[in-house]
């Protein structure tokens, strides 16, 4: 029997992986048929393929999975779970992966976390995207000088009707906000 590589609570990176997703265990019966990494839009852009990733975490490669960029190239397009013959959660393993990454402060050379956390703050403020709050806010604590270069840009999708210059709130915001709040207890979070 191969021995996995554990983590300080003496538990490998695998299991850890399958204890946060709901059906996790089909991480398990991964063939490394390719499928995901086949379907993948984005793949090209990932530092490794859902595949490589899914042989990286059973390998106990847990430095190398979060912080690597794949988890955050991801878009959730379903297309890898719809097609992998042994039905796993590829989509909520990317989830997780984004999860464990954050919490572990592995999530370097990436932008993606400020900018969820951008987006998801103006989710809760108006039931909806902004753009223009999303980007003003994202590039202004974030990366400050360039939003000069976003300018022109801003500026071609305004006069274009693509952007709006104030928020719209969606109606009954309070039930939104009771979601959220009901998925913060069930999830643990704050």
């Amino acid at each position: 029997m191969i021995a996995m590589p554990t983590d300080q609570r003496g538990m490998a990176f695998l299991d850890e992986v399958i204890e946060e997703v709901p059906g996790g265990e089909r991480l398990l019966h991964c063939l490394q048929c390719g499928s995901c990494s086949g379907s993948c839009p984005n793949g090209p852009d990932m530092d490794y393929t859902p595949r490589s990733i899914f042989a990286l975490i059973a390998a106990g490669q847990r430095e190398k999975v979060l912080s690597s960029n794949t988890m955050w190239c991801c878009v959730s397009c379903y297309a890898c779970t719809t097609r992998c013959p042994q039905n796993i959660p590829i989509t909520d393993v990317m989830y997780a992966l984004k999860r464990i990454s954050l919490r572990e402060g592995m999530a370097t050379g990436t932008d993606a976390p400020a900018l969820a956390k951008t987006f998801t703050g103006l989710l809760e403020r108006y039931g909806r995207s902004f753009e223009l709050g999303l980007a003003s806010r994202y590039y202004l604590f974030n990366k400050p000088l360039s939003m000069l270069k976003m300018g022109p840009l801003g500026f071609s999708m305004f006069t274009r009707g693509r952007m709006s210059l104030t928020p719209t709130r969606i109606r009954q915001l309070d039930q939104l906000h009771a979601i959220i709040e009901k998925a913060r207890q069930l999830g643990g979070a704050t």
